[in-house]
């Protein structure tokens, strides 16, 4: 049980390279093992320009991201953006949705890793087996992060190596057999249809607002996190580029909807080359679930600082600096949708409900900006184009989130439905309370 004390606060621990961890791994987890070869039989050879368009749009979204991050030092994220310009109903919604979203996100992971684990154990596929993994993976990161922000942090520099590694060495390796012809002739699919192709590809991208969520605990927030998410986004779609180039040319009539790179790794290296791809996706999702149980039980926290969850969520751990009880819940509510979803479905609940988010944040700007004083204004990030950049970020969310199909909606807003119900528990014990 974790001790309230008033006094107890979050440690500033996390510097410009933390931030950049945990926004890479939020980022790059499962997606990039599992979806090449699933864009590849819907877009053909265009499927690298798709991935690099997309990560390009993406950007935009980062951007005005970091240019709300500038103008606050506290965690939360989009909660504080959204509370701070709508009031403390829509922010509560927005922050819990998201918080759905990694929730979900994790859960999916979760059996994603007991899949590529299950290639090589095969006990681990499935029955007691996958039970026993999942439930092993979430009791460890929730202990390794309820006891301190900085062992999250170095859990995430071992992961980052061991799984950017070997696929970077793939990448190397694999540049020699793209063909010249793929960057003069490449072809694109017809626009008319495209849409359910991009919303596949975006669950590759999404995740760096999870760095936002830390703000509290990072070192001059305001200057270091706008440039970090930036730089780490960037990095993202161009490393996504490459690795479908190099994909694209070696296994260009791939029809498996998993695996991917690790097929492409046996390709290039035979028998080794699946083993060594297999454990580089083990760990790639390692990452991500690491990032996730580091960066989201602050979302939560935040909400409880601002009243609009029960008090409880807000409790810091006396001896560790860390939000406990939060992390806790993370770790329970994220094991029980692990056990009980597949990865499909709930892939379609973590894209909605973070496009949803998005959008409440962007539309947030613009007040933020109204209400911030010339001091905050001269030294927030500064976007060319004035408000070009979220205009556009603002149009692509709305794109996106409108190809969704109707059981992600009646999914979104019964989850929606549970957390206004913690919220309204929250206003009434502060009215009991005066």
């Amino acid at each position: 049980m974790v001790k309230e004390d008033k006094k107890n606060k979050l440690l500033r621990a996390v510097g410009v390279l933390g931030i950049g961890l945990v926004a890479l791994n939020s980022t790059i987890g499962s997606g990039i093992f599992t979806l090449p070869s699933i864009v590849l039989n819907q877009a053909g050879s265009a499927s690298p320009w798709l991935f690099l368009i997309v990560g390009l749009s993406i950007i935009t979204i980062v951007l005005t991201f970091g240019k709300l991050s500038s103008y606050f030092e506290d965690s939360g994220g989009p909660v504080l953006y959204t509370t701070e310009a709508f009031g403390p109903l829509v922010g509560f919604s927005t922050g819990w949705i998201l918080y759905i979203s990694r929730a979900t996100a994790f859960a999916a992971n979760s059996n994603a890793l007991a899949m590529y684990l299950g290639s090589l154990i095969p006990w681990f596929s499935s029955g007691p087996g996958r039970i026993a993994i999942i439930t092993f993976i979430c009791s460890l990161l929730t202990w390794i992060n309820f006891t301190g922000v900085k062992d999250g942090i170095k859990m995430l520099i071992f992961f980052t190596l061991i799984k950017l590694v070997p696929v970077i060495i793939l990448i190397l390796l694999g540049l020699q057999y793209v063909p010249i012809e793929f960057f003069v002739d490449a072809s694109f699919p017809p626009l008319e249809g495209i849409g359910p192709t991009v919303l596949i590809i975006i669950y590759a991208f999404v995740g760096f607002e999870g760095a936002t969520f830390i703000s509290g605990e990072s070192k001059k927030p305001r200057s270091s996190m706008p440039n970090a998410i930036a730089m780490t986004s960037l990095f993202v779609c161009i490393f996504y580029f490459l690795i479908m180039t190099v994909y694209v040319s070696i296994v260009p009539d791939s029809t498996k909807s998993t695996g991917a790179l690790v097929s492409l790794g046996e390709v290039l290296f035979g028998p080794s080359g699946l083993i060594i791809m297999t454990l580089a996706a083990i760990f790639s999702i390692g990452g991500n679930l690491g990032a996730i149980m580091l960066a989201v039980p602050r979302l939560t926290l935040a909400l409880a600082e601002k009243n609009l969850l029960p008090r409880w969520f807000g409790v810091i751990h006396s001896k560790y600096s860390t939000p406990g009880n939060s992390i806790i819940f993370l770790g329970a509510l994220s094991l029980v949708f692990a056990l009980s979803g597949s990865f499909v479905y709930l892939v379609i609940a973590s894209s909605l409900t973070r496009l949803l988010a998005y959008i409440a944040s962007i539309c947030a700007l613009p007040i933020i900006e109204i209400n911030a004083t010339k001091e905050m204004k001269e030294k927030s990030y500064k976007l060319p184009g004035g408000y070009l950049i979220p205009g556009t970020a603002l149009i692509i969310c709305l794109w996106i989130t409108a190809q969704s199909n109707i059981d992600a909606w009646i999914l979104t807003f019964g989850l929606l439905a549970l957390g206004l119900i913690l919220f309204a528990l929250a206003r009434r014990s502060i009215q009991s309370r005066t």
